[in-house]
């Protein structure tokens, strides 16, 4: 029996691959488009079964080949950039693709563990799991949104285990092919190492230079919380999966060049320190980003404990501090 990850060659599909393994498991059929071939690298250092393109496995699924070998879905394939403006293309890679694994799912009476997100909220100010909180300000954000309705629809029907976990700002280890849509952790650390600066967005939607707030949450503690859920097999919805608490761009920015500074053996600085020293600047905010850019989010994970995960997560402080480790072994 096949444990599937599709996107298991990005971000967050190669870290449940990893996790799997650390749990003994190793058949695992790993679903990816490799037409970014660098990607392989994240898969590396982990044991798979097999590996099928995106196409093939879709055949597979129509062929019948696949039924009854399937022991659960962690479906984390998608196009996940938020500048993507072909449509189509979204719709069918996030939306119907998703459709079609769920009618698998169903059908075989298999877990599906998948990716939603924290855009389908859009420009609010409430962040919780109901209707009239989400309206979402890209095609990104409308694409996992439409699934989410797709779910909704059928929920009363459903025959086996559902969960869609909407990510916040996830960051940590096995993004660096992500480019510009890597975290700001990621970029911050790069900036910082080659630089010995890093530079922000100066103030937007009300708030001052650097001061946007996101809830930026570790991949480490994504991936147990999926995993928790498959675990929980009685567990079924759609969560919030964020820390609960924002933190500010400045506040990533500080924890980043101070876990850089902490390993290299100096003090920490505050964010006033660093701007005097030039450490800490700040660039007009893109006109490209405008009316498009959540300058607020704060998950309510309320449903996600009342389902009884009771995990702590990382605060940025913390979490940024481990990556910034794992980034400096290389």
């Amino acid at each position: 029996m096949y444990f599937v990850v599709t996107g298991a060659a990005g971000f967050i599909g190669a870290n449940l691959v990893k996790a799997l393994n650390e749990r003994g498991i190793s058949d695992i059929l790993a679903v990816d488009n490799l037409t970014r071939g660098d990607k392989f690298r994240n898969l590396a250092d982990c044991d798979i079964a097999d590996y099928l393109d995106k196409q093939e496995f879709l055949k597979a699924l129509d062929s019948g080949v696949l039924e009854g070998a399937v022991e659960a879905i962690f479906h984390e394939g998608a196009c996940s950039d938020t500048m993507e403006a072909d449509g189509r293309y979204m719709m069918e890679n996030n939306y119907r693709y998703s459709t079609q694994l769920l009618e698998f799912c169903q059908n075989e009476e298999v877990p599906l563990l998948y990716a939603s997100s924290a855009s389908v909220y859009g420009g609010g100010r409430v962040f919780r799991e109901t209707r009239e909180h989400e309206a979402p300000l890209n095609v990104y954000g409308y694409s996992k949104f439409l699934f989410d309705q797709y779910v909704r629809r059928m929920w009363g029907q459903r025959s086996a285990q559902i969960v869609g976990f909407r990510y916040f700002n996830v960051y940590g280890p096995r993004e660096q092919h992500k480019g510009r849509m890597a975290s700001v952790a990621f970029h911050f650390f790069n900036q910082y190492r080659a630089e010995g600066k890093v530079r922000l967005f100066q103030g937007s939607g009300g708030y001052a230079d650097g001061e946007q707030r996101r809830d930026f949450v570790s991949v480490e503690d994504v991936v147990k919380a999926n995993l928790w859920c498959y675990d929980h097999g009685a567990v079924s919805g759609i969560f919030n999966l964020g820390t609960g608490r924002c933190q500010s761009f400045n506040d990533v920015a500080v924890a980043t060049v101070n876990a850089c500074r902490a390993e290299a053996g100096d003090a920490p600085l505050t964010l006033e320190q660093m701007r005097s020293q030039g450490i800490v600047s700040y660039i007009d905010f893109p006109e490209a980003l405008k009316g498009k850019y959540q300058s607020y989010t704060e998950a309510d994970i309320g449903a996600l404990r009342q389902a009884g995960y009771e995990a702590p997560f990382l605060s940025v402080e913390e979490g940024v501090a481990r990556y910034v480790r794992h980034l400096l072994k290389g």
